[in-house]
């Protein structure tokens, strides 16, 4: 009976909103679906869906508990070196327009980290910044550039006075750099992507998905780089095969489109 249920919530949250739930890792997602709407007081995946439909704060804590947003500036910071110190030095030796890609960026910590490391390498007026993702919610918080301590713990000291205000126990983009990134509603695993990126940053999503989706979500990620390309992955996310999808390595995490 809740197999039954819960497949006919899937099917109705796919019909309503584009989400296919099927294409998450089964178990993790219908988990923390049972957790959640369990501490809200519902007993199965039918009430809660109802509920969802009269209730928009209800259908986007659902949204913000399916998308995983949880994010901060200079998430593996030696990463974000490695991108600054090798790539993006190599990108600002071309000195043309540098097309960057955050992609399922949630609330605007990695969109905005890239967008301080162009500024301090010179490449920020010549750069575009689009930024993606499924939830209104989290893109929304992304857009007013506010943030509690805890998601800046990593800015460098210098960075932190250049690019931020502090507002109490807050702290907010300033206005010169916000205006750089572009936001737009994105379902990664529907939607056509943009193509003839130069970066495109995906981290900490592809580990919910199922094979699968993994699989073509990276063919599509590749279509959408230019030859020399790079893919920038989680901690937790190496390709094992990335040629069958036109990538190498080229650093730990770091994936190039085959010239």
């Amino acid at each position: 009976m809740e197999d039954r249920e819960f497949l006919t919530f899937i099917k109705r949250v796919k019909d309503y909103s584009g989400i296919d739930l099927a294409q998450y890792k089964e178990a993790q997602m219908k988990r923390r679906l049972i957790t959640l709407y369990t501490k809200r007081g519902f007993a199965g995946f039918t009430a809660f869906y109802d509920a969802m439909m009269k209730d928009r704060e209800l259908y986007y804590e659902f949204l913000d508990r399916m998308t995983i947003n949880v994010s901060e500036f200079w998430r593996n910071p030696n990463r974000w070196e490695v991108l600054e110190k090798k790539f993006i030095t190599e990108m600002a030796r071309t000195g043309g327009r540098v097309k960057c890609w955050s992609a399922a960026c949630s609330t605007g910590e990695e969109p905005y980290t890239l967008a301080m490391i162009l500024a301090e390498n010179g490449l920020l007026e010549q750069s575009q910044i689009i930024a993606t993702d499924i939830d209104d919610g989290a893109m929304d918080k992304a857009k007013t550039g506010v943030y509690p301590d805890r998601s800046i713990r990593d800015v460098p000291d210098r960075l932190l006075k250049k690019y931020f205000t502090q507002q109490d126990a807050h702290f907010r983009i300033v206005d010169s750099l916000k205006k750089h990134v572009i936001y737009k509603k994105q379902n990664l695993l529907n939607d056509m992507f943009d193509v003839g990126f130069d970066l495109i940053i995906c981290r900490n999503v592809m580990i919910y998905f199922t094979e699968d989706a993994k699989h073509n979500l990276y063919h599509k990620f590749s279509r959408s780089l230019k030859p020399g390309g790079l893919l920038f992955v989680g901690s937790t996310e190496q390709i094992f095969t990335p040629g069958q999808y036109e990538l190498e390595p080229a650093e730990t995490f770091f994936y190039r489109k085959k010239r």
